[in-house]
């Protein structure tokens, strides 16, 4: 077959392809309306004219269709002001009669919310136990519990449309098999599968990291960043990127291990089993590694650790400093390889970054491309401990902005 024999039967493949249909067209432009609405919060119909690019008549028949599936609201405006011509209405989310449940698995916190349409968080449950990790069985029971509580809360007319938990792990890319979470001790897990028997319901998992970007990214310090990168600090150090405003996933699902970066190849062993990476270097383990700081992992010891260093105990001062030149030298790496606009500081981070700002920024200014730190900012988590439960939050939301009226048909 010569050349244009294939360029020919490529074409009739193309061909073959079908063009989107009218009710394609309406769907996405439903999902992206609610998402919209979901993202912004309450706005007017003539901002979602000019935001979306579509004319009155379309956005006006979009949220009819999406006010008699139940899933907004619309109003007059609270302060219609005083020009001419009738004021637009304003949609609303309908956030107590649609929600999501987000589950978040930490090494030692287990945390769930019945997450409302527009991101509040209308009701949680939480357990810690300092010091050691939750096992699997034990995991799956509280958090089901959990699942049952919130939704037993709920009003009796309110419709959960999805569920996602965050792991501290590395997630397979169908959102099901947790393959490592050497800091939980997981290896090979189905845990999605056992979550959703569990809870009575599908649930889709991810890694934390990526989730605590996502969260960041949607509502947080990262709004309005194209290219982010999150660096979640906890016994190890996750991370999340987005980059050209999308979530960078990997092959198999797996990218932005950065706490796998190794940064000193003949430091301390891993829990992954190689030497030397930076959750060697800036984990907890590392800020506690001092003369009388051993004992117990977590967040009081490492908040406590940090208001040492600041009472002018030396020996917690030395340890923040070399804690904060490993974290100026992993962000810089990260800086030249992925050009981010903003680096959001998440976790245990959130306490320790401020304690070492300039430390971490001089050496981003000594190794960091030009070009790249230019713009820079470093910002700390706003969304806090609850970056990564967000994040599950917008993973679990996806199904009903892909298809927003078969929430009335299910």
């Amino acid at each position: 077959m010569d050349a244009r024999d294939t360029a020919e039967r490529n074409g009739d493949r193309e061909g073959m392809r079908a063009a989107p249909t009218q009710e394609d067209i309406r769907r996405q432009n439903l999902g992206a309306l609610l998402r919209r609405v979901h993202i912004l919060g309450p706005v007017s119909r003539a901002q979602l004219t000019a935001g979306m690019g579509l004319n009155r008549s379309t956005i006006g028949a979009l949220t009819t269709d999406l006010t008699e599936a139940g899933l907004v609201l619309e109003e007059q405006p609270r302060d219609p002001g005083g020009g001419r011509g009738r004021p637009s209405l304003v949609v609303r989310a309908r956030s107590q009669r649609v929600y999501v449940l987000a589950f978040g698995v930490g090494v030692d916190r287990l945390v769930a919310a019945r997450v409302g349409l527009g991101g509040a968080i209308l009701d949680r449950r939480e357990i810690q136990r300092p010091g050691g990790p939750f096992g699997v069985d034990e995991t799956l029971e509280r958090l089901a519990e959990f699942a049952a509580a919130l939704s037993e809360a709920a009003a009796p007319e309110a419709r959960c449309v999805g569920a996602a938990a965050a792991v501290p792990a590395m997630v397979a890319r169908d959102g099901g098999e947790l393959r490592y979470g050497p800091n939980i001790g997981w290896r090979a897990e189905p845990f999605g599968a056992r979550l959703s028997a569990a809870a009575g319901r599908e649930v889709v998992i991810g890694n934390d990291g990526d989730l605590g970007a996502l969260g960041e990214h949607t509502r947080g310090a990262a709004v309005g960043y194209d290219d982010a990168v999150y660096i979640h600090g906890d016994v190890g150090i996750g991370g999340g990127i987005i980059a050209g405003g999308r979530p960078l996933t990997g092959a198999d699902g797996c990218a932005a291990e950065i706490g796998h970066m190794v940064v000193n190849p003949d430091g301390r062993p891993c829990p992954c089993g190689s030497y030397g990476c930076w959750e060697t270097e800036i984990g907890e383990a590392a800020l506690l590694r001092g003369p009388g700081r051993g004992g117990t992992l977590g967040r009081d010891a490492v908040h406590a650790a940090v208001d040492a260093a600041s009472r002018g105990d030396k020996d917690a001062e030395e340890t923040l400093r070399t804690v904060g030149d490993w974290l100026g030298i992993g962000v810089a790496n990260l800086v030249n390889l992925l050009n981010p606009r903003i680096v959001v500081f998440g976790g245990t981070l959130r306490i320790v970054y401020p304690a070492t700002a300039a430390q971490v920024r001089s050496r981003i200014n000594r190794t960091a491309l030009a070009t790249h730190r230019e713009h820079l900012r470093l910002r700390t988590a706003v969304l806090g401990d609850d970056a990564p439960l967000h994040g599950a939050a917008e993973l679990a939301f996806t199904g009903l902005f892909d298809n927003p009226l078969e929430f009335t048909s299910s």
